[in-house]
């Protein structure tokens, strides 16, 4: 570490400023895409919310995702808060890249949370609605996630119970 260089406590470093901003920016429902180094990334980026494609080079996809899961709550009022893209031709075959980031996943979550397949092409377009787009230095194909941001509610009690102020 240079003298300076700053670093948050209990943040993953993978999460640059960039990455921190967009995440924090999404509201309930937003999306957020994590994708292999094949996808279209630049191109779909254009047309999300934030605009602009966002960068974890030389990180794999499932690692990316253990990242980002780390501060991103996964909506709990949706069926299906975790996406994959499927393989063309065999919706139902989980390559490792895959497998990897199903076992992220339910590390993040601490219970079991299938990935819904989503065709390819299907995905490319709901990508593009998504809040923001995170590009990997993933090279094995398949490895397109897109994760449904949810909330951490407040307790709901009087708000000097909880520290707050008048």
């Amino acid at each position: 570490m240079h003298g300076g260089d700053a670093v948050l406590k209990n943040i993953d470093p993978l999460l640059n400023a960039d990455i921190l901003y967009a995440l924090a920016a999404m509201g309930h429902g937003d999306e957020v895409v994590i994708c292999d180094a094949h996808f279209p990334a630049d191109s779909v980026a254009r047309k999300t919310v934030l605009g602009r494609v966002l960068r974890m080079d030389g990180v794999s996809a499932p690692r990316a995702v253990r990242a980002v899961l780390s501060v991103l709550p996964l909506d709990t009022f949706v069926d299906d808060p975790a996406g994959r893209m499927e393989i063309v031709g065999d919706a139902t075959t989980l390559p490792a890249v895959q497998r990897e980031a199903q076992r992220e996943v339910d590390d993040a979550e601490g219970r079991a949370l299938p990935f819904a397949p989503v065709e390819r092409f299907a995905f490319y377009e709901r990508a593009k609605n998504a809040y923001c787009v995170i590009a990997t230095g993933e090279a094995r194909g398949y490895g397109c996630f897109i994760f449904k941001k949810g909330v951490q509610l407040a307790p709901d009690a009087p708000e000097a119970a909880h520290g707050g102020t008048r």
